[in-house]
């Protein structure tokens, strides 16, 4: 086990990223031309890192599995992206961000990292403002802030229901104006399927074009992984059926740690699971509970009769529900964190209280919203004496106009009308915060191999605020690594173009049409979604909401299985020389089986509760997550070794200068 160097420089928290930039070495424009640097993912992070890098000059190459960038799966964020602009003076700043967000990682993030994001979260406001993007805009002109769980002030940015899409056309326009320009060339329908190092360094990867089959070599000076997380690993997620693990551990089978894998976000409103025919779940954004309010019956007769349809939720009175965040959170309320809203749920629907057929789910519900908006309107409008029909109408029109996209989308997939009835809730898996570990660079343990946005560790700890993933990514790709990666560049001006044709990637590509032919050679008759889907159900049952040291094992023992069965009997059709999507699948649920005993056995060695991380062993006595800062304030950092039972841990010491660690309560 080795102690990891974050490279963290040295001062006050508040000095030490002007201080870092202003002491990294640079790379001439005149040089940067001669610089050749690949990105993978091209979503938020990825997209604005490519834009970025090649404004500045360097010659890049991107690549995204998906036929266009614009439909990466950043675009599914809704709520918003927080920024400490204190436009509503409320009391914002750099350093309540910083706060609130090392708070709501319950002290398992690295401050100098949080405290630079919080740093630049206002420039990425003014980036995407001049880029066009339609932020809501209040009656002043100045753009609107709402507020997010976890958090006392209004500082989240929004674009409707919709922020994610807007935020990532801004991206994609700054790549199009590069790709016009010749300085970036796209590689669409492109899977990464290996990371190549040359003497200890990342210089290409071996990709493998998805139309077409061909298997393809491409060199750089430095590779940027921006691959977003790995939720699919439990089957159903609130992630595109796409998003995969791939290019991130492949770059782990090359020697980037992995960092803090059982820290995964359970999102509190989404919808229900409804059967086993479901291949992916669709979150309501947390936005919703600005306005929406959380409940469930207080009698649990009254949970029975509306699960088997004697009685519907509009007939409970208001002193027959239980408001049951508001009840145990008073000073947040409806906004807690994601892990602890999510948690009330799930002890609520466990004790009998769910409300639909399968008792998984709790209501979400508009009714108080909608009249208190109508009142102000019909006052606003002149309207003293307004009836409750005239109320309710306009009511529903201020609701339409700030959730109007997320009521339609609810009401085509659940056929029910939120203005209505209350919203069905239960919590999915939405993001992860673990992922490749870096360095204050945002360099991995492999030298010129980058990780940007949800596919590194660095910013969120054990549970991340919402709006938060858009901030990060941005961040990430505008302002830290284009910067930060110069340093390491600047060592390269004499190198010279990177050939392909060298026994590291003779190498590379060998073991990928290897792997491959193996997948391809399986004699069994079982599907790639079998697989998934048994490892999905493994990993929810075991390693979900809860988990605890027996089922943990159970996990570790039960996958291991799992993938020695997929590699035995997995059948895959077609060809490797062409299009083939289950071949695709295939090594992507491979990847997801090493992932997931890896997962399981982090969190098992991570003997305490802390945010999504919460062993049944280690809470208090009502029922929240129990740190122990005293044995485990650090980062878990793994080192392949061949079988995730064979992993070997690494930690990153936390320190905690400039916070006191405090039993992170939101009562």
């Amino acid at each position: 086990m080795g102690i990891l160097d974050s490279k963290v420089p040295s001062g006050p928290l508040a000095d030490k990223w002007t201080k870092h930039k202003n002491e990294i070495d640079l790379v001439n424009p005149a040089n940067k031309r001669n610089i050749d640097i690949i990105v993978v993912g091209t979503g938020l992070a990825g997209g604005s890192a490519a834009a970025t890098l090649a404004e500045l000059g360097y010659n890049v190459k991107t690549f995204c599995y998906q036929d266009s960038p614009r439909r990466a799966h950043s675009i599914a964020a809704q709520g918003g992206i927080n920024a400490a602009k204190n436009y509503q003076g409320d009391g914002d700043s750099n350093y309540r961000l910083f706060y609130d967000t090392v708070k709501g990682g319950d002290y398992r993030s690295r401050e100098a990292n949080v405290y630079r994001l919080a740093e630049v979260s206002g420039q990425i406001i003014d980036q995407c403002v001049a880029q066009g993007v339609p932020f809501a805009r209040e009656y002043g002109g100045l753009l609107d802030n709402r507020s997010f769980g976890g958090v006392l002030v209004s500082r989240t940015f929004y674009a409707k229901g919709q922020t994610g899409q807007q935020l990532l056309l801004g991206a994609y326009s700054a790549m199009n104006r590069q790709i016009n320009r010749g300085k970036i060339q796209p590689f669409n329908r492109h899977e990464m399927m290996d990371l190549v190092k040359v003497d200890g360094k990342a210089r290409g990867i071996i990709a493998r074009n998805l139309v077409t089959g061909e298997i393809e070599r491409h060199s750089a000076h430095a590779v940027v992984l921006a691959t977003g997380g790995y939720g699919n690993v439990f089957f159903l997620s609130t992630n595109a059926m796409g998003s995969n693990v791939m290019a991130a551990w492949r770059a782990h089978r090359r020697g980037a740690y992995f960092a803090n894998p059982c820290y995964t976000q359970i999102h509190p409103t989404c919808i229900p699971v409804s059967g086993d025919h479901q291949s992916k779940l669709t979150l309501m954004s947390e936005s919703l509970r600005n306005d929406g309010r959380i409940w469930v019956p207080a009698r649990k007769e009254d949970a029975v009769a509306i699960r088997e349809g004697k009685l519907k939720p509009t007939q409970l009175k208001e002193e027959d529900r239980d408001y049951y965040l508001e009840r145990r959170y008073p000073a947040f309320g409806n906004l807690v964190p994601r892990d602890v809203a999510s948690r009330a749920a799930k002890e609520r629907c466990d004790a009998g209280f769910g409300v639909n057929k399968t008792g998984e789910a709790v209501y979400l519900d508009f009714d108080a919203a909608i009249m208190r908006y109508g009142k102000e309107k019909a006052l606003t409008s002149g309207m003293k004496d307004a009836d409750d029909k005239t109320i309710r109408a306009l009511g529903e029109e201020v609701i339409e106009a700030k959730y109007g996209n997320l009521f339609q989308m609810y009401e085509k997939i659940v056929d029910e009308n939120p203005y209505k009835t209350p919203m069905m809730i239960y919590p999915a898996v939405h993001y992860t915060m673990g992922g490749l570990w870096v360095d204050y660079n945002l360099q991995t343990t492999v030298e010129g191999c980058y990780a940007a946005g949800e596919a590194n560790f660095s910013d969120h700890g054990a549970n991340r605020l919402g709006a938060s993933a858009l901030m990060q990514g941005l961040a990430d790709g505008y302002f830290v690594l284009p910067y930060t990666i110069g340093d390491y560049l600047s060592n390269d001006i004499r190198t010279g173009k990177i050939p392909t044709d060298s026994p590291e990637f003779d190498a590379a590509e060998k073991e990928v049409r290897d792997r491959m032919e193996k997948l391809m050679n399986g004699k069994g008759t079982h599907s790639v979604d079998y697989y998934h889907k048994i490892l999905g159900k493994i990993m929810w049952n075991k390693c979900g909401m809860s988990r605890n040291a027996k089922e943990l094992q159970e996990a570790i023992d039960e996958i291991s299985a799992l993938r020695k069965d997929f590699w035995e009997n997995v059948r895959v059709p077609g060809t490797a020389d062409s299009k083939n999507q289950e071949l695709e699948k295939a090594g992507r649920v491979a990847d997801f089986l090493e992932l997931g005993e890896l997962f399981a056995k982090d969190a098992l060695t991570r003997n305490e509760s802390c945010g999504g991380h919460f062993r049944e062993e280690y809470q208090t006595p009502e029922g929240e997550a129990l740190r122990d800062d005293k044995n485990f304030k650090f980062v878990s950092a793994w080192e392949y070794k061949g079988e995730p039972k064979d992993a070997v841990l690494h930690k990153e010491e936390l320190k905690y200068e400039n916070i006191e660690l405090k039993t992170r309560s939101y009562k």
